[in-house]
């Protein structure tokens, strides 16, 4: 039966490549030493994140990305502020894939650094650590001149999912940056609350179609979001599809009856994406109103939306059988 891990020796063997003058030969047991799964293998990677060669560097922050827990972060967080920005952008996507909370003890420091880019890769970081300590830097953060990192101050929060930031993630919908905006109507899904629900609904009239496209879907999760019902039949005549088809969904999720009609309008759009998606939200609702409109797009040209028009019928019978 094959061991789990390679055995110590062969990590010794490959520590011994790490030490030749070839970067090119160091970089390959870098990447030996990722692929072992080995957790060992993190305290030969440590060392490197101050060799000479850029490459090698690179290619241990990627290793790293192969580990969890804090000796594979604190290589990581040495790493991401190397000034090869290339090595630091590595290391970020590495970090982002720590799972292990007590990871976050040695991130939060790096939350007050100078450079943007080190404080926007923390809070990334921090998000899937879901640590409770980690809501005050991210509500601080929320004032940072760099719209990047407020992004991801909105991601850690969002994660969190604790109502007593409401008031913070709704300020944020009036933030200047639209991806900012964007980030916190997205993160207020989770909230229970109805001023949460009220940004949500104000950002469906937002002048970025990315925005409202969010704010659309993020309708269809929130308990309060059917006191925007007529903001999202509205939504269906926006004049980007995208925002268009999420409206559509988040009605059919919602089971709206009175936004049958204006749905099937979109069936016969140029977009097939939206059209399929107007089928299927017919069905969601199973209204025998959508019948004569799914009947005559049971003949339109995209497979897809042959299909949604089909079972839509399927639902309205099943469910109008009575």
């Amino acid at each position: 039966m094959p061991e789990l891990f390679e055995a110590y020796e062969d990590l010794d063997d490959l520590a011994e490549r790490l030490r030749v003058a070839e970067p090119g030969a160091r970089r390959v047991a870098v990447i030996e030493l990722g692929n072992s799964g080995d957790p060992a293998a993190v305290s030969y990677l440590a060392p490197l994140i101050s060799d000479p060669d850029a490459g090698v560097r690179q290619q241990v922050a990627l290793a790293l990305g192969e580990f969890d827990g804090p000796a594979a972060a604190k290589a990581l967080c040495g790493l991401l502020v190397d000034p090869d920005q290339v090595v630091a952008s590595a290391a970020a996507d590495s970090l982002a894939e720590l799972k292990d909370p007590e990871s976050a003890d040695l991130l939060l420091p790096l939350v007050g650094n100078p450079s943007a880019f080190v404080r926007a890769s923390t809070l990334r970081a921090l998000k899937e650590l879901r640590r409770r300590d980690a809501l005050r830097p991210a509500l601080d953060a929320l004032r940072d001149a760099a719209p990047a990192v407020r992004v991801q101050a909105i991601g850690v929060i969002g994660f969190l999912k604790i109502e007593e930031a409401v008031p913070a993630l709704t300020a944020a919908t009036t933030d200047p940056d639209a991806q900012v905006r964007r980030a916190a109507v997205s993160a207020l899904a989770f909230s229970n609350l109805r001023p949460a629900a009220d940004s949500v609904t104000r950002a469906l009239s937002d002048k970025e179609w990315l925005v409202r496209e969010t704010a659309a879907e993020t309708l269809g999760f929130m308990k309060n979001g059917q006191q925007a019902v007529s903001m999202l039949v509205a939504a269906l005549a926006d004049e980007f599809w995208q925002v268009r088809l999420k409206a559509v969904r988040s009605l059919g999720k919602m089971k709206v009856k009175q936004a049958v009609v204006a749905i099937a309008t979109n069936l016969t759009h140029e977009q097939a994406n939206l059209r399929k998606e107007a089928a299927a939200a017919l069905g969601e609702i199973a209204d025998p109103e959508a019948a004569p409109y799914l009947e005559q797009a049971q003949n339109d040209p995209d497979p897809e939306v042959r299909k949604n028009a089909r079972w839509a019928i399927q639902q309205i019978l099943l469910r109008n059988s009575d």
